[in-house]
């Protein structure tokens, strides 16, 4: 039985190996090699068209109202300089017994008041009507050196009719510009915007897109030459792929003229605005570029 063992192997081995060979040979028959299959032309991508778009800002003209927080904060801030504060020598710059010295007590005693309450301040030496006629002359000498004019009111008649064209209105924010032009067939919101020229710089694209869009009755300048955001819209199926470059400016005085043609309308919107304004697409590019006060 020992002698039959390596027979067996012989013949069932090559046999075995033939089958092998030969499924090998037929599979890479079939098979053609790369070097016949047929070349396909690689595609080139395409350049992405770049655009420029302006982030015109104009700043705030009023002081920001304190807040509650603030205001105490500067009450205690007070109290504390006018209780460490050395005396003011009123005696030797104002001669005892004139209208100056008497003008310069009653401020300091409204100031007094103001830091640490009526009930911090001494009782006045001296009759009502000598206190009425003291107020009425100081009163009197305030109007003859110019003083006590009315103030402008902090809230401008924009604010009250809501005129979004108006560069005056909300004068504690910042304002920013923005425009309404047809896309696709749909009116939208953006920052104005133009395409970049062979060889023109992006800074300098932008503004003469700026000039091209609003018009020239704007004083404006651009903030860098670096731009400050980019935006990449979804492109369409019949256009390239596009990039727009936001660069920031600012506005010293003048207004945009809508022609219709470039732009349909115009705003002055600040940051909640615009949130509510823009497409959301847009809006997630730019709202990290915008001040939200």
């Amino acid at each position: 039985m020992l002698s039959r063992i390596p027979s067996r192997c012989a013949v069932v081995g090559p046999s075995f190996r033939r089958g092998l060979a030969t499924e090998a040979t037929t599979a890479s028959s079939q098979q053609p090699s790369p070097s016949q299959l047929p070349s396909e032309p690689a595609k080139k991508p395409s350049r992405p068209h770049i655009k420029t778009a302006i982030i015109l800002n104009r700043s705030p003209i009023l002081t920001r109202t304190p807040t509650a927080f603030e205001k105490a904060y500067y009450s205690y801030q007070a109290r504390i300089r006018r209780a460490l504060h050395n005396p003011f020598p009123y005696e030797f710059y104002f001669k005892q017994g004139t209208l100056l010295e008497t003008r310069f007590n009653l401020e300091e005693r409204k100031r007094e008041r103001l830091a640490f309450g009526p009930g911090f301040l001494e009782k006045e030496d001296i009759s009502e009507e000598k206190r009425q006629a003291n107020i009425a002359a100081v009163e009197q000498l305030a109007q003859q050196e110019g003083e006590g004019e009315e103030l402008m009111p902090r809230q401008h008649e924009a604010d009250i009719k809501n005129d979004q064209k108006s560069l005056d209105r909300m004068g504690q924010r910042n304002l920013y510009l923005v425009v309404q032009v047809t896309e696709n067939g749909k009116d939208i919101w953006r920052f104005p915007q133009g395409d970049v020229e062979k060889g023109q710089l992006l800074h300098q694209a932008a503004q003469k897109n700026l000039l091209a869009v609003c018009g020239d009755k704007m004083d404006t300048w651009i903030v860098g030459r670096a731009p400050v955001g980019v935006h990449k819209p979804e492109p369409q199926s019949d256009s390239p792929e596009s990039v727009i470059f936001f660069h920031k400016a600012h506005i010293m005085a003048g207004q945009v003229v809508a022609d219709g043609k470039n732009i349909k309308d115009f705003r002055w919107l600040s940051y909640q605005e615009i949130r509510d304004t823009v497409e959301p697409s847009y809006w997630e590019s730019i709202k990290d570029i915008l001040s939200e006060f």
